[in-house]
């Protein structure tokens, strides 16, 4: 398949067009917030309440996982986000989550909708508590994924943790993620496996990767996020879905649990012989418990 002049894939939001059938077919689309141009993707069928993706550290659009993205989209409409800086959105990467959690309710406004839900995984989860907490109409519910809450201990050390795995991707010639996102086991490592492979289904129309500035700064916002003072998650009145692994050595899992225990109206899913990427590996599982999550 020939890939489209980038121009003529860059269209300005349309909240009558159609949207895609499959994620790794869903077109590259932008929209201008408070002076930002963000780049994002859509599916699913229109109308209702639409579900907005947040991801993690120097993530792209590429990096949504397909089968999440396409199990969610079976019945609600999905809108993945670039955040600025990051990708094709312009700007330059925020160093805070408040700043990143700002822009995202520029967006959901510019793109003329009253209220959303939020899913979040890792970074995204900081940015997705930050914006129910900074605009709670906004948020109808909340998914929290592999993440935790402002001054969570260990959370300034994700970039201290993540360095020599990220070295060690490079001299065994694999992708980080691998030993980031999944447990040395044969189910971590046969689930890694499958999940980097479903990254790749897309040929045509890929997002632009991260830069190396972009990447250091949202790591000072990730440890602003680790060193600041907790905020009151008994604030967040909306039923709100907590998901992680069972062995998350990025964002720990005690945390999840934490957050569990301080949201009055939470639930909260641990897979077993996972890690960072819990949702990733049990992706089948998680789309049905997040689509219920959703309906209730």
């Amino acid at each position: 398949m020939k890939a489209e002049p980038k121009e003529a894939m860059m269209n300005s939001f349309s909240p009558t067009s159609q949207s895609a059938t499959s994620y790794v077919d869903a077109q590259n689309n932008q929209v201008r917030a408070d002076g930002t141009t963000f780049a994002y993707r859509e599916l699913g069928p229109l109308g209702g309440i639409p579900l907005v993706l947040l991801n993690h550290w120097g993530a792209v659009l590429d990096n949504f996982d397909p089968r999440i993205v396409d199990g969610l989209a079976r019945t609600h409409r999905v809108i993945a986000i670039d955040y600025r800086g990051i990708g094709s959105s312009g700007g330059i990467a925020p160093v805070t989550v408040g700043e990143m959690a700002r822009d995202t309710i520029a967006l959901i406004r510019a793109m003329g909708f009253d209220q959303v839900d939020l899913l979040g995984f890792s970074l995204g989860g900081f940015v997705a508590q930050d914006v129910a907490l900074k605009a709670p109409d906004l948020v109808r519910r909340l998914i929290l994924t592999g993440t935790g809450p402002a001054g969570g201990q260990g959370i300034d050390r994700v970039g201290a943790k993540s360095w020599p795995l990220m070295l060690k991707g490079l001299v065994t010639m694999r992708d980080p993620k691998t030993y980031l996102f999944f447990p040395p086991t044969a189910n971590g490592r046969q689930a890694a496996k499958a999940f980097l492979k479903r990254l790749k289904e897309r040929k045509a129309g890929r997002d632009k990767g991260p830069t190396p500035r972009a990447l250091l700064r949202q790591l000072k916002a990730i440890k602003a996020w680790g060193q600041q003072a907790p905020q009151d998650l008994t604030r967040l009145h909306m039923p709100v879905l907590i998901a992680n692994g069972d062995n998350d050595i990025m964002v720990p899992t005690a945390l999840s649990h934490d957050m569990a225990r301080c949201i009055p109206n939470a639930q909260l899913v641990i897979y077993q012989d996972a890690g960072h990427g819990g949702i990733f590996q049990y992706h089948t599982d998680f789309v049905i418990k997040a689509l219920e999550f959703l309906a209730q």
